[in-house]
């Protein structure tokens, strides 16, 4: 039988590994966070994947983004939008509807392209998972769970690329059986870009409707 001194040893060794962890998931976290913030601008394209089982339910969609500081250029399923830093605009050519909103810094839980690639400094426990090879290149994962218990997320498997500190891809597993997989397909910084990048030019769309909420 194993004796109590043994207990509180494995007990001891369990907790010690888990910190350990932790610790090695945050300092690959940290160098992820510095290398976006080192770059003048960062344009993607992805591939996002929606699936459930038991639903039913198999998507499957491209699009791409370019972003500089907290502006971006949002291109995904037929839709466009655009953040100047102030105010969204979102472009839908199936409607021919253009909706300007007003950006609200204080509400945090208001998501954008650029959080997305460092959503994880804040609100989840995180611990190394397994390591894979992709096609030559060695993906990390670290597993993320919501500190929140209200969050419908169950965990979240982040991928990143050992050498670059690029984010690889993002799995999300829900706690109703919902998968998301957002892969990055292409990873470009410091791209020239035109001075009016990030500028919604009403000129541009004619015969919208233009719709303020503001």
């Amino acid at each position: 039988m194993i004796n109590k001194f043994s207990l509180i040893f494995l007990a001891f060794f369990i907790s010690f590994s888990i910190q350990a962890q932790d610790k090695r998931a945050k300092a690959l976290l940290d160098q992820v966070t510095a290398k976006v913030k080192s770059y003048n601008n960062i344009t993607i394209d992805f591939r996002y994947c929606l699936t459930n089982a038991k639903e039913n339910i198999n998507q499957d969609s491209k699009g791409n983004v370019t972003m500089k500081g907290n502006q971006y250029v949002l291109n995904f399923m037929g839709i466009t939008k655009i953040f100047d830093g102030k105010k969204t605009y979102t472009i839908v050519p199936e409607d021919e509807e253009v909706t300007i909103s007003s950006f609200n810094e204080k509400d945090d839980n208001a998501i954008t392209p650029s959080k997305m690639l460092t959503f994880f400094n804040s609100g989840y426990r995180y611990n190394m998972d397994i390591i894979q090879d992709v096609r030559g290149r060695k993906i990390q994962y670290i597993k993320l769970v919501p500190i929140n218990t209200r969050d419908q997320r169950k965990e979240i498997l982040l991928g990143i690329d050992v050498n670059t500190k690029h984010i690889y891809n993002l799995i999300e597993i829900g706690k109703k059986g919902t998968k998301t997989t957002l892969t990055v397909n292409s990873f470009k910084t410091n791209q020239p870009l035109s001075k009016n990048q990030f500028t919604f030019a009403e000129s541009k769309y004619p015969n919208y409707y233009i719709n303020k909420l503001d």
